[in-house]
């Protein structure tokens, strides 16, 4: 295991299904790390507030981190929006036709799925040690690949997890060169039963429905199996490298 025995604290972002399951499967795992739990509406008792859509919340993760003594050895982004309802009924569903698309659903898309993983990783940069193992960790998906998109549609979460893969694919490259022991990766969770995919699971195969506990866990071991050898992978729950 690549984390063991590492002291040191891990972030989690994003307090849905994954994420908290990631937080227990990590705390159980790997006890060395003192894992902590963020996201948007969290209570101080739960864990640290971040908004990655925020510049501002951003800026006070980084200040909290710099004043923290403990090492920064892992950072989880477990964010995503594929849908939402709103009080006008409109809401934000996935494409299934080219008249469906909306440019206010892309760009919402867009700044959750694409832009918040890279800004995040710009507000822990500062925290790095060249010296020391990190691992960069965002959640990604299957229907994010250019390569294996058979069925099309869903242009707003496929073309924001797209550019996600694009961008932290850049970032493994230059924390390759300034920070080499980081390990930057792109994991693909699979279809795990949780508010973002609720809507969509009626043609889900029971044995394909992973409880977030499972996902977690699956993660976890892909996770702790990869090191700088690996940085700028592309990988789904089971290991297996997915195209591009």
């Amino acid at each position: 295991m690549i984390l063991n025995p590492w002291n040191g604290l891990a972030l989690v972002i994003g307090a849905g299904g994954i994420g908290r399951a990631l937080v227990s499967t990590l705390t159980a795992t790997v006890p060395e790390l003192d894992v902590v739990l963020c996201g948007r509406s969290l209570q101080p008792s739960e864990g640290w507030p971040v908004d990655l859509e925020s510049p501002e919340s951003l800026l006070a993760l980084q200040s909290r981190l710099l004043a923290d003594s403990r090492p920064l050895r892992l950072v989880v982004n477990a964010t995503g929006l594929l849908h939402r309802t709103s009080s006008d009924g409109a809401g934000m569903q996935p494409e299934k036709r080219l008249k469906q698309v909306n440019a206010e659903h892309l760009l919402a898309s867009y700044a959750i799925n694409a832009m918040a993983p890279l800004l995040l990783a710009q507000a822990v940069e500062p925290c790095l040690d060249r010296s020391r193992p990190f691992h960069f960790a965002s959640l990604s998906a299957r229907v994010g690949s250019i390569g294996d998109n058979k069925s099309g549609g869903w242009y707003a979460y496929r073309g924001a997890k797209a550019a996600q893969n694009m961008y932290l694919r850049c970032l493994s490259i230059e924390w390759a060169r300034r920070f080499p022991l980081s390990t930057v990766l792109l994991l693909h969770p699979g279809t795990t039963d949780t508010a973002l995919s609720r809507p969509f699971q009626d043609f889900v195969p029971p044995h394909a429905l992973f409880a977030p506990e499972r996902a977690a866990r699956c993660l976890v071991d892909v996770l702790l199996a990869q090191g700088p050898q690996q940085t700028g992978s592309f990988l789904a729950w089971d290991g297996q490298p997915i195209a591009w």
